[in-house]
């Protein structure tokens, strides 16, 4: 039967539909990620104002009917981020984040963690004019994967068990490898290393600072990971 539910979310994209509607790509604290309808929500009186709009934080009812879309009927706004609309700069960050969360986690299974990952994202580069670096963008991502469960080994070599002279990535391994394990492989710097480390030990507003030639690694790392292990491909981080 149709039921109705509440659950808080951060919309992810919105899309224009028919004449007045839109589809909205929500990843929920409850039942992960979802899509659903606003109707009526293009036009000039819409009951649900400016609340819908992508990188907003909102507090849902939503109706589940026979579709694959929930429609939503009501929403109240828990954070719209609106000092991170001002700067070009936090918006493409906070974009790219969302997009992250839309294409590695397409299940309706609720994961917290992946949730407020998102979330204090979102807030940090609201608050903080300094934290749209590509340092940040990528310490983001690695808890991402460690969220969904695709972290690499970095701690030891991925195919042997080594722990010394790690210095060099490989994603099919699954993590860093030792010179005796490095067929397919990419170097990877002492740097780029540490940076992957700490930036999984560090809270996300500590994220670690590294060279351009070191964060070029641990994109890349990530990057290869990504498509390895989960088959999404996303734009590397610049």
């Amino acid at each position: 039967m149709p039921a109705t539910f509440q659950t808080e979310a951060v919309v992810l994209r919105s899309i224009r539909y028919s004449e007045a509607d839109r589809v909205l790509h929500l990843y929920s604290r409850e039942r992960g990620r979802i899509g659903a309808i606003a109707k009526g929500v293009r036009r000039v009186k819409s009951r649900f104002g400016g609340r819908l709009e992508p990188l907003f934080r909102v507090d849902l009812l939503l109706h589940e009917g026979r579709g694959e879309l929930y429609t939503v009927t009501s929403a109240e706004t828990v954070d719209p981020h609106p000092s991170l609309r001002e700067r070009r700069d936090a918006i493409e960050r906070a974009t790219q984040a969302c997009d992250a969360v839309l294409r590695l986690l397409d299940s309706q299974e609720p994961n917290r963690a992946a949730y407020n990952l998102l979330c204090r994202e979102l807030r940090i580069l609201d608050g903080d004019p300094a934290a749209a670096s590509r340092a940040q963008a990528l310490a983001f991502r690695l808890k991402l994967l460690l969220a969904a469960g695709f972290a690499p080994e970095l701690a030891a070599c991925a195919s042997c068990g080594e722990r010394e002279h790690l210095s060099a990535f490989s994603a099919s391994a699954g993590g860093v490898v030792c010179p005796g394990c490095e067929a397919g492989s990419f170097p990877l710097g002492s740097e780029a290393h540490a940076f992957l480390v700490e930036s999984l030990g560090r809270s996300l507003a500590e994220a670690p600072s590294a060279s351009d030639r070191a964060l070029g690694q641990a994109d890349r790392a990530i990057a290869e990971t990504l498509e390895h292990h989960a088959h999404v491909r996303l734009r590397r981080v610049a």
